[in-house]
């Protein structure tokens, strides 16, 4: 399997650009794919940066990762989960890549360039849940170090853009039926807004699985418990 640096550059730029993960962490449209990208002399100058953004990239470079054209909207099923479905909530499965979860009744499907899978709301546009699954040469998400330092290094490389200021609140390692997740919770904070986000992140079977789910910071006292319900309802099957 291809480690990120022997990728072409397109794809290198796709896993180090700073994505929101979630397409809707701009006041755009969401129907405008998030191209955001990292150019390719600026990767090859990591070796300029801080020890601590070395350090981050050397975890991501570690996963061995390498992007699969595989993402087809036809490959999921929404149906029941065996009391796993709360009111309130819409449950997602995707029998394919092998996962599930539940989302907030009334948010709506949208197509993101790069993403798996993405629901989100239509009033407020940081609202919402993306899945991406890329695959890798780990076999366990301990691999790539501790909680701690996955989670920062994903912040910095992959889930806000480099102009934020982010910040991780907490982060903690869990088991869910023999498989290890990580969850973490991080704010990202733009110009004129802050994101208040949440991700859970596993490794099975040769995939490496990101959900992550989010709102504006001014509404996180009102949304916090739904996007807890989300990210705990997150599970490898």
């Amino acid at each position: 399997m291809a480690s990120l640096q022997s990728l072409p550059s397109s794809y290198q730029n796709w896993l180090l650009k700073p994505s929101t993960m979630l397409g809707c962490d701009t006041h755009g449209p969401c129907k405008r794919s998030t191209s955001l990208t990292v150019r390719a002399e600026q990767a090859s100058k990591s070796s300029s940066l801080p020890s601590q953004d070395r350090h981050g990239r050397r975890l991501l470079l570690a996963a061995g990762l390498a992007i699969a054209p595989w993402i087809s909207p036809s490959n999921y099923i929404v149906k029941s989960f065996a009391a796993e479905n709360k009111k309130g909530f819409l449950p997602l499965s995707d029998q394919k890549d092998g996962y599930e979860f539940l989302y907030p009744f009334g948010w709506q499907e949208v197509v993101i360039e790069g993403q798996d899978k993405v629901f989100k709301d239509v009033i407020e546009p940081l609202e919402s849940v993306s899945v991406n699954l890329i695959p890798t040469n780990k076999q366990d998400i301990r691999d790539l170090g501790t909680p701690e330092q996955v989670a920062e290094a994903l912040i910095k490389n992959v889930l806000a853009p480099p102009t934020q200021k982010t910040k991780l609140l907490d982060a903690k390692e869990h088991d869910v039926d023999g498989k290890i997740y990580y969850t973490f919770e991080f704010i990202a904070k733009a110009p004129n807004y802050t994101r208040h986000s949440l991700s859970s992140i596993c490794i099975n079977k040769g995939k490496f699985y990101t959900l992550t789910t989010g709102a504006n910071e001014r509404r996180w006292g009102k949304m916090k418990d739904k996007l807890n319900t989300v990210v705990d309802s997150f599970k490898i099957v």
